[in-house]
């Protein structure tokens, strides 16, 4: 999935322990060969070859994937959006010497983007893309997914207690070795190494999306890696946010649907969510926190 996955459990033998890492192991194994964007016959390539050609059969699990997807791009107005692969081939986000492409090539590449153009059909479980040169992607949401589903397999096997690390954001339930419950440090942007704050992470999960593992600097204005589904352009003003649910795939999707949308806009959206927290850092390093962010607590130094 293009990501590093860490997979923790507490369990009372080496043995137990072995067996649930394999069980994890593997599902995430099963789930990046259907969502890969790099492997010809995952459902993922298969979409895309055929976009505006014909619809493509996939199987439930992930049709109700692709329909979650359009749930978080409708409630969220389009900020969150996983047609938005040729936007960011327009981009070299790893040359020193950036340029922001003409709008002219912008506004041309934005008409084969936008989820309206995802066509599913409940009947015959099939998805079409309805311009040709779409292309869908999970980067935004597949780790999410992979995690949650991780997760479901280890507590149906009898597993109480464990966590996955799906390169930095954290799935946990049950509590550490010491009975201690497991917590997620919200780092600083500008120093990875420091944590800022901490919160507890018993059967939740926390997914960050920001700049500060990538990002440039084009003409005084620090923009990152992500970009916006409706202006096609690169994200500023925000380095983290950092969402906490009950479901890693929905913090996976929601991070990034409120980077888009700003600090004002996507706090306002986050405290109309039951059970959904927010921490945003903005560019002047300024802190904010949604609402009902009852269990944050920062740590003694």
């Amino acid at each position: 999935m293009g990501s590093a996955f860490e997979l923790l459990v507490v369990t009372e033998s080496d043995e137990k322990a072995q067996r649930y890492l394999r069980i994890g192991i593997e599902e995430i194994r099963r789930l990046e060969y259907k969502l890969s964007e790099y492997q010809t016959d995952s459902y993922t390539s298969k979409i895309n070859s055929r976009a505006g050609k014909e619809p493509v059969f996939v199987d439930r699990e992930i049709f109700k994937l692709l329909e979650r997807c359009q749930q978080i791009s409708s409630i969220s107005e389009g900020a969150f959006d996983i047609t938005v692969g040729p936007l960011k081939k327009l981009y070299n986000f790893k040359n020193s010497s950036f340029e922001i492409p003409d709008k002219k090539t912008i506004r041309k590449t934005l008409r084969i983007t936008g989820y309206h153009s995802i066509l599913l059909s409940k009947k015959e479980s099939s998805v079409f893309l309805a311009k040709e040169g779409m292309r869908i992607s999970f980067a935004a949401i597949g780790k999410g997914f992979a995690a949650d589903c991780v997760k479901k397999l280890w507590m149906e096997e009898g597993l109480e207690s464990g966590y996955i690390n799906a390169s930095g954001d954290l799935t946990a339930f049950g509590n550490k070795a010491d009975g201690s419950q497991w917590k997620m440090g919200i780092a600083n942007p500008d120093n990875t190494e420091e944590i800022l704050f901490y919160t507890p992470l018993s059967h939740l999960s926390v997914a960050t999306s920001g700049d500060y593992e990538q990002y440039f600097v084009h003409n005084g204005k620090r923009y990152s890696h992500n970009l916006n589904p409706k202006t096609g352009l690169p994200l500023y003003g925000i380095k983290s946010t950092s969402v906490i649910s009950p479901s890693a795939e929905l913090s996976d999707g929601l991070a990034t649907a409120v980077s888009v949308m700003g600090v004002q806009k996507g706090m306002a959206f986050i405290d109309q969510l039951p059970d959904t927290h927010c921490i945003i850092i903005n560019e002047e390093n300024q802190h904010f926190f949604s609402r009902n962010l009852e269990l944050l607590y920062e740590e003694p130094r």
